[in-house]
């Protein structure tokens, strides 16, 4: 089995903002499969099951994300002990979690996989790392570095809006993206 985690922000507020890029990922992946989002209030997000893999996207809020990501990891006994709580911290988590977010330090376009790194920062990253126990999964960082203004708070920049031409821009790697889950 395989859980792969969009991170986002619910709510159309956030739809198509910087740091909703996970989601998006994960949007536009289950609807070309022509799989369909069901809400789950156990897990708190919404999930859509495709054979042994499982697409999740947190309803949590960024910074909570842990939370939701624990709970399924738990009921699909994906942690090496019962109820998350782990037996070894910096379990290997490789093989079963995959979690996509933006990622301001990458040049907007690009991604890069990562796997056993730090959250840098990174709010929703540090909340699974912080309940699982472990940084040592699998990650795909999707840049969204782009003209953000010297001045502008960071939490700002990531709740802005794609603009059309980024938008386009940015789905052009989705299918790139796909090849690494």
């Amino acid at each position: 089995m395989k859980i792969v985690i969009g991170l986002g922000n619910p709510g159309k507020k956030y739809e198509i903002t910087r740091h909703n890029v996970g989601f998006m990922f994960l949007d536009q992946l289950v609807q070309e499969k022509a799989l369909a989002w069901e809400t789950s209030k156990k897990f708190q997000a919404e999930i859509c099951k495709d054979g042994d893999t499982i697409y999740v996207k947190p309803q949590t809020f960024m910074n909570e994300s842990g939370r939701s990501v624990q709970a399924i990891m738990s009921f699909y006994n994906l942690l090496p002990k019962k109820l998350g709580l782990l037996k070894i911290k910096d379990s290997d988590l490789n093989n079963y979690l995959t979690v996509i977010h933006d990622d301001l330090d990458i040049e907007f376009g690009k991604y890069k996989v990562a796997t056993n790194s730090r959250s840098a920062g990174h709010n929703g990253v540090q909340s699974i790392i912080n309940h699982l126990k472990t940084q040592n999964f699998k990650r795909i960082r999707i840049g969204i570095k782009g003209n953000k203004p010297e001045q502008m708070p960071v939490a700002n920049y990531v709740l802005q809006r794609f603009s059309d031409e980024e938008l386009k821009n940015i789905k052009a790697i989705f299918p790139e993206i796909k090849n690494e889950l």
